[in-house]
């Protein structure tokens, strides 16, 4: 398979390596099933934490991983070595957009403000036609338990309409999420009005 036919799936997620071990296996089962499928995986190209695992997994399984991350990280040396393709950045907004740019699908693991931010907007770019692919969101051992109460409560006050529910899929295992991710995406028929 070149690379020209293979679609790429963005995994965010933790970089801190501070986390349960069921975190860290459900990363690199979702690295492993992603590069099992033939589907390549981009990250923010971190060492540790679940980005760690899930680009180890990847690699194990002979999968494409490209990392996109801000020079500034590499400075750093919080740069993964062993990906296929690193690609270098001005800053954050460019490695948001990028990892975008080259995928057909975003999962979501667990982890916190940076992950939490990434996969918000995704969401938004999602729901103002800017993204295209699948948002997978793999809620291991309800971790987005009270983020997607709050958006159903968005949704209840009327702050999102109810068909923008359809902007992500929830997932409880690796399995469910790359499935998810890897489905054909779906065009929305979000309703202009509430």
């Amino acid at each position: 398979m070149n690379k020209t036919e293979i679609k790429f799936v963005t995994v965010f997620c933790a970089s801190s390596p501070d986390v349960a071990q069921e975190y860290k296996d459900a990363a690199a089962a979702v690295g492993n099933l992603l590069a099992t499928a033939g589907a390549g995986v981009i990250t923010g190209a971190g060492n540790m934490g679940l980005m760690g695992c899930v680009n180890n997994a990847a690699i194990a399984a002979g999968g494409y991983t490209l990392g996109i991350i801000p020079q500034f990280m590499i400075d750093r040396g919080w740069h993964h070595t062993g990906l296929r393709k690193l690609i270098s950045v001005d800053n954050m907004h460019m490695r948001k957009s990028m990892m975008a740019a080259r995928s057909v699908a975003s999962i979501a693991l667990p982890g916190g403000i940076g992950t939490l931010e990434e996969l918000l907007e995704i969401i938004t770019w999602r729901q103002l036609g800017l993204y295209e692919g699948n948002v997978v969101i793999l809620n291991i051992n309800g971790y987005y338990d009270h983020l997607l109460q709050m958006l159903d409560t968005a949704v209840e006050r009327r702050f999102m309409r109810p068909d923008h529910r359809s902007l992500w899929t929830v997932a409880t295992t690796p399995e469910e999420a790359v499935k998810a991710a890897l489905a054909p995406a779906y065009k929305l028929n979000l309703s202009p009005k509430f």
